[in-house]
């Protein structure tokens, strides 16, 4: 229905109600309520053809895939850097690449709630600049204090396609035809810190460190233009506030408001979101558990990043260019437990229905591929821990790094999708952004511990006590498994 029908539309229903002589309350504010122009309508996001839907998909995917190379670009470069900025501090030198991660975590507090006052797209574009900005001031940093800040910087505005991207693939498709769109935006967050360092390792041997930044921020600016190009507002509330809008200057109705509207202030919008996560993670043990262990978990892989320069370039003889190389253990291991997951993940929900005579799934079976594989963490680190400090042959701490990253993703992508099933929709973008928080905080701090830690204890001792802590974690699923149920209600009841 095209604008002018629908103010047609609307003229008349009011007139009709006035000539009927007693509109009743209920019907007059059904005539104010604006909405889409019933399921078809072409102005609703997920209606627009499918060129521009799997444009708008592929758009974030790209943006997830450049901010994500973000963390690990510059790590085969790290000790040209340190040596340039002369830092002789292991802990700072471990921060320089970490600090990014930490605005991962801080940037989408803000960001998030932008776009709900303003929409998705001004906060894409925005932070497209401002994230080849700070690239671009790394790759230009004159000591580590600019460095740092910098980086920082960048890691905040990176963070808008993981706090949004998930929003756009949403708004354009179906629940039922959604699977692949979010596989494909998954992809950025894997692929991404790996294939960071295998480009980062050749450029920074061949160009110098600066050429990583420079490298990455002429991605950052191709992808922002086309955004600017190919992308539009996609959130539902704004376009149906923009019609609401419209419709009251030509109907001359200012009690026209859109269906999605709300009343919440800017502050009253920026509190909550910064405040629900909190208040969640508080009140939820099993929130508080499960974001503890994604936290541990990926903490402990990017402190396994850190070791990389030392034992592969110290130990092994990699060079600056072929060190990044080795970081595709973990890039296949990612890539096949993507496909193992989507291959499993049904059967055994499926498979536990049936065998607890159930209509529909409960979300707990979420937890039993994390039960299965996520052991693999421990026992990865146990081989990568002992065959470095026993120089046994490079590929066998390759090998014990893809068992981790195997591991890892069990642990982190059941545990997302049993948190949305747990809290429901409502929460559910609260409960994650609490489990995200943490897991971007350990990420940031925990590899500052392991200089000194691997100083003392040695790699096999060292990496060993990291094994033995993610296996600790190991029955938490379990418990969750068997007394899910009770857990829940009274989770439900404190929410």
């Amino acid at each position: 229905m095209s604008k002018m029908d629908n103010t047609h539309a609307e003229k008349k229903s009011n007139e009709s109600s006035l000539e009927s002589g007693s509109p009743d309350n209920h019907s007059l504010a059904d005539t104010n309520i604006v909405d889409w122009d019933g399921k078809d309508d072409p102005a609703n996001p997920v209606n627009w053809t499918s060129r521009k839907r799997w444009a708008h998909a592929i758009m974030v995917a790209l943006f997830a895939l450049v901010t994500n190379m973000g963390p690990t670009m510059c790590a085969p470069g790290i000790n040209e850097l340190i040596d340039d900025f002369h830092i002789t501090s292991r802990s700072v030198s471990t921060l320089a690449i970490t600090i990014y991660i930490l605005g991962l975590a801080v940037g989408p507090m803000f960001l998030a709630p932008l776009s709900e006052m303003y929409g998705r797209l001004p906060v894409y574009h925005m932070s497209s600049v401002v994230f080849v900005a700070f690239i671009v001031g790394n790759a230009l940093s004159k000591n580590i204090g600019q460095f740092m800040v910098f980086r920082f910087l960048s890691g905040c505005a990176g963070g808008t396609p993981m706090a949004l991207g998930g929003g756009t693939i949403a708004d354009v498709t179906r629940l039922e035809k959604r699977g692949a769109a979010m596989a494909l935006f998954s992809l950025g967050p894997l692929t991404g810190p790996v294939l960071g360092p295998v480009m980062g390792g050749f450029i920074a041997a061949n160009k110098g460190w600066r050429w990583s930044f420079w490298v990455l921020a002429i991605f950052g600016a191709a992808v922002g233009i086309g955004a600017l190009i190919f992308m539009r507002e996609t959130h539902p509330k704004i376009l149906l506030e923009r019609k609401a809008a419209s419709l009251r200057t030509s109907t001359g109705n200012p009690s026209l408001k859109s269906k999605l509207a709300h009343t919440l202030t800017p502050r009253q919008v920026l509190v909550q979101a910064l405040g629900r996560p909190t208040i969640l993670l508080l009140r939820s043990p099993v929130l508080l558990v499960i974001s503890l262990y994604v936290s541990l978990v990926f903490g402990l892989m990017y402190l396994l990043f850190t070791t990389f320069p030392d034992v592969f370039e110290g130990q092994y003889g990699f060079n600056t260019s072929t060190s990044g190389l080795v970081y595709l253990g973990l890039g296949v291991a990612l890539i096949i437990a993507m496909f193992a997951f989507g291959a499993l993940s049904d059967r055994i929900q499926a498979a536990r229905m049936k065998a607890d005579g159930v209509q529909r799934p409960q979300p707990e079976y979420r937890l039993v591929l994390m039960i299965w594989f996520s052991p693999f963490v421990g026992v990865g680190l146990f081989i990568y821990g002992w065959t470095t400090h026993y120089k046994v042959h490079w590929i066998v701490p390759i090998i014990g790094t893809a068992i981790i990253g195997f591991g890892a993703f069990f642990v982190l992508m059941p545990a997302q999708l049993y948190l949305v099933d747990l809290f429901g929709s409502e929460a559910a973008a609260s409960a994650l952004g609490a489990n995200n928080l943490l897991r971007y905080l350990s990420s940031t701090f925990l590899p500052l511990a392991g200089p000194r830690m691997y100083k003392a204890m040695g790699y096999g001792w060292g990496n060993s006590l990291l094994g033995f802590l993610a296996l600790a974690f190991v029955p938490a699923p379990i418990l969750f498994y068997k007394y899910g149920e009770r857990l829940r209600a009274k989770t439900v009841v404190k929410l």
